[in-house]
């Protein structure tokens, strides 16, 4: 018998679909064997196998437990087991799209500026742009980090003995904390330091001199910001390495929402280029508990509702926008008032 007499548009088993335990977000491996070669997922209870021959996973679970229709996760061929025909019928095609999903330009562009609520494969109901994500191998600081964006930033730098003016660009910039006490108060409760993001923004003034270290020498460096980004993302470094282990700085920053003005932070020059210097906050991650065992979560700011959300994982709820400002801080990214405005 060829091929195409293997391939059916009639089978009887379409209707044990099971869309709403279909998850392909996570590794595609077998579940028995953990190996990517040949994987399938069983559209019934959307584990994955691997094979479908004699005496593969994927046979030997359809026959145990009498589930028999398979997706090839690489070739996107669907497929019935343990009769071993493939499967064509239009009505899958809504599964290979949520595998392989494809995107316009202007759909990306437009994820999170519509307020209207859409409807998944499953069934379930969601808002466009606030979407959770699976937490596969404690990667939940890889969740907080795909939400918002990476633009660059221009700085200068000034060495200590001879002083040199260096452009250099970066990704983000990088905000120091003050040293946290290590005393309690009078109830023996250990005092969690507060600091306004305007305090620890002045390392950008291009007056604020910073000493660093190396091997070699101790140098002090002047920072100045020469051009403000599309896109401005704040790195508050709460984490440092001794030779024994990682430390984490509780400070909590006291951060505005909206109208972070770094006009102050600019040369007279580069303030004459730029006429308007004031961004609004959009993401902001969070990490908490200890080093070694927190986890990430983060803030998203709709455009479309104009709310802020909170999203961890697959957990995704709404915040008042004041909960935010007391949360441990980690990454923000922030945008120009003029993009929101144009929105």
């Amino acid at each position: 018998m060829d091929s195409e007499d293997r391939r059916s548009r009639h089978c009887p088993y379409l209707d044990t679909i099971n869309r709403s335990v279909l998850d392909f977000d996570f590794e595609k491996l077998c579940s028995i064997s953990l190996s990517h070669i040949n994987a399938y997922a069983c559209l019934v209870c959307g584990k994955y196998f691997q094979g479908r021959g004699l005496k593969s996973h994927a046979y030997i679970h359809s026959v145990q437990f009498s589930h028999h229709v398979f997706l090839n996760l690489h070739t996107l061929k669907f497929y019935c087991l343990p009769d071993n025909y493939e499967i064509i019928d239009s009505s899958l095609e809504d599964i290979t799209y949520v595998l392989k999903p494809t995107f316009t330009k202007q759909q990306i562009a437009n994820l999170d500026k519509q307020a209207k609520l859409s409807r998944a494969y499953d069934g379930t109901t969601y808002l466009p742009g606030i979407v959770g994500l699976n937490n596969i191998k404690a990667n939940d600081y890889a969740n907080a980090v795909l939400q918002p964006a990476e633009e660059k930033e221009q700085l200068l730098r000034n060495d200590e003995y001879q002083e040199t003016t260096v452009e250099s660009t970066f990704m983000y910039l990088t905000l120091d904390l003050p040293t946290a006490p290590l005393y309690k108060d009078e109830k023996e409760q250990l005092i969690i330091p507060q600091v306004p993001l305007f305090n620890i923004l002045a390392k950008f003034n291009g007056v604020t001199e910073k000493e660093y270290k190396t091997y070699k020498e101790n140098f002090l460096k002047r920072f100045q910001l020469t051009k403000l980004p599309p896109y401005l993302i704040f790195c508050i470094k709460r984490f440092t390495k001794n030779n024994f282990f990682v430390e984490k700085n509780p400070t909590i920053v006291n951060f505005p929402i909206t109208n972070v003005d770094l006009r102050e932070y600019l040369s007279e020059e580069v303030q004459a280029v730029h006429k308007n210097t004031t961004y609004d906050l959009i993401a902001n991650i969070v990490h908490d508990g200890k080093p070694s065992e927190g986890a990430y979560r983060i803030h998203v700011l709709h455009h479309g509702t104009g709310k802020w959300y909170e999203l961890q994982d697959l957990q995704v709820t709404d915040i008042l926008p004041q909960m935010i400002t007391l949360s441990e801080a980690y990454i923000q990214e922030e945008e120009p008032r003029t993009i929101r405005a144009a929105s």
